[in-house]
């Protein structure tokens, strides 16, 4: 009987730890429904999260028939409210379809939204990083994730699991025979109070 019950309390405790005193997210995040992406093959998009909230996963789609182009999906969670409101927001520089690239956001800025467009051409994407910055907050611990996808053409689905840590950027690899791209995230932790530095 003891067994039942720790079956079942256990989760709620998991939730409670994650959600107030611990250090994970435990989702689930909010795509929308399975159908709804934000884009549509071989047209740009631009999605941004609502004021206030940084993106906290990525998802999407390969389908190499409609032109090695991929579905791409977004979901946004709050920003901790040691952060306070984010004080200024802004797209950053484009980076070019079929090269490679690394760009963190200026300004010590968040990850909070992603604009795309696709180039036939060269059947890739060119891409910008929207960006908020908070206060005058600097990263700290910051890292790189594992690459997303794992391999060329397949499914991705990036989420961030450990709570007070935010994507400032990212760096891609292309491979011009598959045409698509691999993503490794750039995370870092957020001081709880100002700092001195202008831009990290």
């Amino acid at each position: 009987m003891d067994l039942v019950l720790l079956c079942v309390f256990l989760p709620l405790v998991t939730v409670t730890w994650g959600q107030y005193g611990g250090d994970y997210y435990y989702g689930p995040y909010n795509y929308g429904d399975n159908d709804e992406w934000a884009n549509v093959y071989r047209q740009g998009f631009n999605f941004q999260c609502p004021h206030g909230q940084v993106i906290v996963a990525v998802r999407s789609v390969f389908n190499k028939k409609e032109g090695s182009d991929r579905l791409w999906n977004y979901a946004c969670m709050p920003a901790a409210q040691s952060l306070g409101e984010p004080t200024e927001c802004w797209w950053e520089e484009i980076n070019r379809a079929g090269t490679e690239w690394y760009q963190t956001c200026s300004n010590n800025g968040l990850v909070a939204g992603f604009q795309s467009q696709y180039f036939p051409s060269v059947l890739d994407r060119e891409w910008q990083f929207y960006c908020c910055r908070y206060s005058r907050r600097c990263p700290y611990s910051c890292w790189l994730t594992t690459e997303y996808p794992g391999h060329y053409g397949e499914d991705m689905d990036m989420m961030m699991y450990t709570y007070d840590y935010y994507i400032r950027g990212a760096t891609t690899t292309f491979s011009a025979v598959d045409r698509d791209r691999q993503w490794k995230f750039i995370v870092c932790r957020m001081t709880e109070y100002d700092c001195p530095f202008q831009n990290v």
